[in-house]
């Protein structure tokens, strides 16, 4: 996976800066694959999941902390680059002054701490994508608003699984901070062919840093895409992704032989009846029938043309069924691990029933990787606005 500053030899150096890298909330350790894929040694990591740490120990050694996170900020140590799933707590009300809230307390806090007391050179959050909306954009001003606030420049994307070779639609919003803020029309998230579709005037609002909105003025959603900075944001949906990869389809990453432990044929007739035929794909996810529009999951039927709906730690989305051939059942821990983008043995010291929940909250390691070569390239330039539109924008403004 190349940028295009790796193309022309710009970043081979600032690639050799970074070396180290800490893992909190580290799961199964799908950053510290994409770490290692990258030249970045992991020094430290820490979750409190047991079942997560066993498989972390038996993948990567001795270098996690079991336990709360709070039990260990003393002892983590240097790094340049800071990685984290994040958990997502609500943020206290109080003391709530136009729309950022108090994240005092919180696991997020903790990772503000670490990032103030060690100064890393980057780094990169990873959550969901409701994160955008949440108690009307409120909740992710808060993080914007204490991690803004510290030195640092943050950029965040809504990324999509399905564009880095994984067969799921699965949108998580990755957040990095870059502590060297010198070069202000450099973009981490964002290849500068995703710019192409911008207008001159927008293009001219993301370099104009006085005309961004102080971040508790946000909307009830932010954009899929922004730079926020000492307080101030901008902020635009960038729909195109131009490093997407091919395609991948479900049917192209399913087993040959799968145990009949999988298999629910049998029990299918009567649900079958239950269900209501709809045969039509929703965010690349082929849908053959439900029942109650969709709201009851678990009795909803997919096919394997299109890709998988979004893989989750709840117990029972791991019982969904797939028509594949003339047989109905669920998808295998194998498969879950390939629809990640982790080895197919990736969480074999643990049962089965296990590792569902463990692939479905962990970050894919292709996504990560992506996102530690883009700062290690140092990203792409934001292209400007040509001179006679910017000239035209630049009167409007004087109006």
């Amino acid at each position: 996976m190349t940028t295009a500053n790796n193309k022309n030899g710009k970043g081979a150096n600032v690639g050799s800066r970074l070396k180290t890298t800490v893992e909190m909330f580290c799961g199964i350790g799908g950053f510290r694959l994409a770490a290692d894929a990258t030249g970045l040694d992991t020094v430290w990591a820490n979750d409190i999941e047991p079942k997560a740490c066993q498989v972390y120990r038996d993948r990567f050694g001795s270098s996690l902390k079991e336990g709360g996170i709070h039990d260990f900020l003393d002892d983590i140590p240097p790094h340049d680059v800071l990685s984290g799933g994040f958990p997502c707590q609500p943020f206290s009300s109080a003391g709530k002054k136009l729309g950022v809230r108090d994240p005092r307390g919180t696991l997020f806090q903790a990772i503000v701490q670490v990032i103030e007391r060690h100064r890393p050179k980057f780094f990169v959050l990873e959550n969901v994508k409701r994160l955008l909306s949440m108690e009307e954009g409120c909740h992710f001003a808060t993080i914007l608003s204490a991690l803004a606030n510290i030195g640092y420049r943050i950029e965040w994307r809504l990324l999509n699984a399905v564009h880095f070779g994984l067969a799921q639609n699965r949108q998580r919003i990755v957040i990095v901070g870059k502590c060297d803020c010198s070069y202000r029309r450099e973009s981490i998230l964002a290849p500068a062919r995703d710019f192409d579709s911008l207008s001159d005037g927008q293009l001219d609002y993301l370099h104009d840093q006085e005309s961004w909105l102080p971040i508790e003025r946000h909307a009830k959603r932010f954009p899929t895409w922004g730079f926020a900075e000492n307080g101030r944001f901008v902020a635009i949906d960038v729909p195109t992704f131009s490093d997407a990869k091919s395609a991948v389809m479900l049917a192209d990453i399913l087993q040959d032989d799968v145990p009949m432990q999988f298999d629910f044929t049998h029990t299918m007739e009567p649900r079958l009846a239950q269900n209501d035929e709809v045969c039509r794909f929703v965010d690349g996810v082929e849908i053959l029938s439900n029942q109650a529009g969709g709201a009851r999951m678990g009795y909803t039927v997919f096919g394997i043309r299109g890709v998988a709906p979004t893989l989750t730690a709840a117990t029972s989305r791991h019982y969904e069924r797939y028509k594949i051939g003339p047989c109905f059942r669920r998808l295998t821990n194998v498969e879950y691990a390939r629809l990640q983008g982790f080895p197919d043995n990736h969480c074999s010291t643990v049962s089965v029933y296990d590792q569902y929940s463990l692939y479905g909250n962990a970050v894919p390691p292709p996504l990560a990787e992506w996102v530690f070569r883009r700062i290690q390239g140092e990203g792409s330039e934001i292209p400007v606005p040509t001179v006679s539109q910017l000239a035209f924008v630049l009167n409007e403004k004087a109006k």
